[in-house]
């Protein structure tokens, strides 16, 4: 028989490389499963370094799906994992045939001697997964978009997330054992165990943070009053305390003020000085030296402002995912709800309708992004009309009731010096001048209560309210008869320390 020439050869394999290039074959490393799945059989540090890097779903072939699949199941049974525990867990699946048998487990330990460089394979062998999952997205974006009956915007706004959820190495799994839920979740308990303080992010106010722990990721906080109340104040105040104090990367959307009036607010509050002495320019020299010095803190704070007006919910939802992205954002702050748009071409519709539409989407980027979302919301007039009592209800909550059913706490800010009302309405009848009240009255997952912080009108800002200081008014009060009669002696009223503490720029003048 004739043997081929060099050059038929040539002209057989390039004529199978171009029919191979005229159809398309998934990205794959098979060749590298093989060895990586080897590796973690005769190496238990193979198992170590790449069981956080894989998923059986990131191997091309089934086979070694389910190999890997046996192999986590071991893993986190705290099992031993070699060619016979891996054998042993395939037949209690049922899954030893489908893989080859023991033969094909034997051929794959044969092919690696040990576990170097086994990361660096797992690597690539999720990169390709990440590019299958690419094309399998941009295939569906593509049957979609061709689709007259699916809206751009919803469209565009899952894209979006479906891509999110690939840059992150984390594509959605459609459900999850009990037995890996319940792992996760005595992880979780056992590292707040371990964890000195709160389990979530701490908003700077002492009662509420040991009302709340914290605020909790996926929570979705709704703060809500009406206007002149102060909710800019204390969600500047609330963002001030964790970006400066706790380091932690705030996200604040403002769609009624620009971020330069919200940083000059921040200045304001951080350095005791008034607005309106900033707003003017009008500074004494060593007030000039108090801004520069003061500032320092808030310059290096990771707090990021967006001020886009007429906000959608579909972009806002793209902003956070790429703050989520660039700067591990942990919390953000939406000032306020009725402010933004639906978006998704629903213009002239209900708007009830489209609250509902912002208050769910609102509660899915804080699931999705495993953050905590504090929005602030606009309450309805009734509050004003009403006899009596001015604190808010759930009732009140303007334009919509599925805000009150989408979010995990609901709560009110509430002056009753903003209405003329000089005391509380409790036992002691405590007057009410530089207070206010944080009212919780939706808690998913814990107590309510009405918590008194101390409100500081010139400077834009809460702050914690020691249960025996006294109030301002009740200080000027002495310090004018002091002034005005010789007898009155200084021990009769508090120094400003005792008044207000030791951090003299909280003292109003």
């Amino acid at each position: 028989m004739k043997q081929p020439s060099p050059t038929s050869a040539y002209k057989v394999d390039k004529s199978t490389i171009i029919s191979l290039e005229k159809g398309k074959i998934p990205p794959q490393a098979t060749d590298l499963e093989e060895v990586v799945l080897g590796a973690m059989m005769i190496d238990k540090k193979g198992v170590d370094e790449v069981i956080d890097i894989l998923s059986p779903e990131a191997f091309y072939k089934e086979a070694h799906q389910h190999i890997f699949e046996a192999i986590l199941k071991l893993f986190r049974g705290s099992e031993p994992v070699d060619l016979l525990t891996v054998s042993s867990q395939l037949k209690k699946d049922e899954k030893l045939d489908v893989v080859g048998g023991d033969f094909y487990l034997i051929s794959l330990t044969q092919r690696v001697s040990s576990s170097a460089h086994i990361e660096f394979h797992a690597r690539i062998i999720l990169q390709k997964y990440i590019q299958r999952s690419l094309i399998k997205i941009s295939n569906e974006i593509i049957e979609q978009a061709y689709d007259e009956t699916i809206d751009v915007f919803d469209l565009l706004d899952d894209s979006e997330a479906k891509l999110y959820e690939v840059t992150q190495g984390n594509v959605k799994k459609s459900t999850e054992t009990a037995q890996s839920l319940v792992i996760q979740a005595k992880k979780k308990i056992q590292d707040i165990a371990n964890k000195e303080g709160l389990s979530g992010i701490p908003s700077g106010f002492d009662k509420l943070d040991k009302l709340t722990s914290g605020w909790q990721p996926s929570d979705l906080i709704i703060v809500a009053a009406r206007p002149g109340m102060g909710k800019t104040a204390l969600t500047l105040s609330m963002a001030r305390n964790i970006a400066v104090n706790a380091n932690i990367p705030v996200a604040f959307f403002s769609l009624e003020m620009s971020s330069v009036q919200l940083i000059t607010r921040l200045i304001s509050s951080e350095t005791g000085l008034s607005s309106e002495k900033l707003r003017t320019g009008n500074l004494q020299k060593h007030e000039w030296e108090q801004l520069n010095v003061k500032v320092k803190a808030l310059e290096e704070a990771p707090l990021y402002i967006d001020d886009t007006p007429s906000l959608s919910i579909f972009d806002l939802r793209a902003k956070a995912r790429r703050l989520a992205s660039q700067y591990g954002i942990r919390l953000i702050v939406v000032d306020y709800l009725q402010l933004m748009t639906a978006g998704g071409g629903q213009k002239g519709g209900n708007r009830e309708q489209e609250i509902s539409t912002i208050s769910r989407n609102l509660k899915a980027l804080a699931k999705e992004l495993d953050v905590p979302v504090i929005a602030l919301s606009q309450l309805s007039r009734a509050v004003e009309t009403r006899g009596g009592s001015k604190r808010p209800l759930l009732s009140d909550l303007r334009e919509s009731g599925a805000i009150e059913q989408d979010a995990d706490i609901v709560s009110f800010i509430y002056r009753p010096e903003y209405y003329k009302i000089d005391e509380w309405d409790d036992d002691d009848r405590s007057p009410t001048e530089g207070q206010a009240e944080f009212i919780v009255a939706k808690h998913r997952n814990g107590g309510l209560e009405n918590i008194r912080l101390k409100f500081i009108g010139h400077l834009g800002k809460f702050d914690n309210l020691d249960d025996f200081e006294t109030p301002f008014g009740e200080f000027h009060s002495k310090m004018n008869a002091a002034a005005n009669d010789d007898t009155f002696k200084p021990s009769n009223f508090p120094s400003p320390d005792e008044a207000f503490g030791s951090d003299g720029d909280d003292v109003p003048f």
